[in-house]
């Protein structure tokens, strides 16, 4: 039962300014509540986007190492995904509202809560257990009286309830194929986050055909965070097309956009390029021969 309920049940007189205090709070937190579920309705997430995410993520080879958890049990190894994988898709999922609470801490003891939302849909999760403030250390039971080692007991304890909520609000497909692009990453079968992918794409462009983002942009008609594993091949036939000279820059890609786009340290810089014309003697007349642009970093 928690300290609010108790009061509620046993109204001590004369503390009227910690009632009005509790309901303050109450009524805060209600309106904080409000807006999540508001804005949630006003950018709910894309499904098919939400799922890349959460496969890029499970690329990464850091977190991979650690997606799965393992222990025997009757002679048996039991598996499953961890609290990071299960964390690391409720952030890419998007709109969840998930954490762990210590609703009240009593003589040896604390009352906490797990819980995992989900705001668009109301599907909710919720796991409410008791930690005692002591383990087994050494064969012997040792009591918790630091106040840092009774938060760490409640997170630890907490931390499996939490993964049980997560797994159980997110599709259970969703999970399995972010189990599956993990051990793939794990047998150095992935080529990477898209992300990283597409960022390397940009700078190659920049680098060697004096393509920027915008220009590759407004080719496509939206954001390089939208691009998909499509827009990624049909950039890296691009590429291809230009390196073997089969097409030219202007074929693809119009000039005209990145003028229109193009940022103030980029007129900066070429202010400064045009300072540095140089005037060279001639036989016959003076021509101005502007120094060559310096290349793009």
């Amino acid at each position: 039962m928690s300290n609010l309920a108790e009061q509620f049940n046993n109204p001590i007189p004369f503390q009227q300014p910690q009632g009005v205090l509790a309901q303050a709070s109450s009524s805060r937190e209600m309106e904080e509540v409000k807006g999540q579920i508001f804005m949630a309705k006003q950018f709910p997430r894309n499904v098919f986007q939400a799922e890349q995410r959460v496969l890029d993520t499970c690329k990464r080879p850091a977190l991979a190492q650690v997606a799965m958890y393992q222990y025997p049990r009757g002679g048996q190894r039991v598996t499953g995904p961890s609290i990071r994988l299960a964390e690391a898709i409720a952030q890419n999922w998007g709109n969840l509202s998930y954490g762990i609470q210590e609703l009240e801490q009593r003589e040896g003891e604390s009352v906490a809560k797990a819980f995992c939302w989900d705001l668009e849909t109301n599907v909710r999760q919720e796991k409410v257990f008791t930690v005692k403030h002591s383990m087994k250390a050494k064969g012997s039971i040792k009591k918790l009286e630091d106040p840092r080692d009774i938060y760490e007991k409640v997170a630890n304890d907490g931390a499996r309830r939490l993964r049980s909520c997560i797994l159980g609000v997110i599709p259970g497909d969703i999970i399995d194929k972010a189990i599956v692009q993990c051990n793939e990453t794990l047998a150095g079968n992935s080529q990477g986050p898209l992300k990283d992918r597409i960022a390397n794409a940009l700078r190659s462009y920049k680098e060697n055909h004096r393509v920027t983002q915008e220009m590759i942009e407004a080719k496509f008609g939206y954001n390089a965070d939208s691009f998909t594993e499509y827009d990624y091949v049909e950039l890296i036939n691009i590429f291809n097309s230009l390196r073997d000279g089969l097409s030219k820059v202007d074929d693809w890609f119009n000039k005209d956009d990145a003028k229109k786009q193009s940022s103030g340290l980029g007129a900066d810089f070429q202010a400064q390029v045009e300072t540095k014309t140089e005037v060279i003697p001639n036989a016959t007349n003076d021509i101005p021969i502007e120094q060559p642009e310096l290349p793009l970093e």
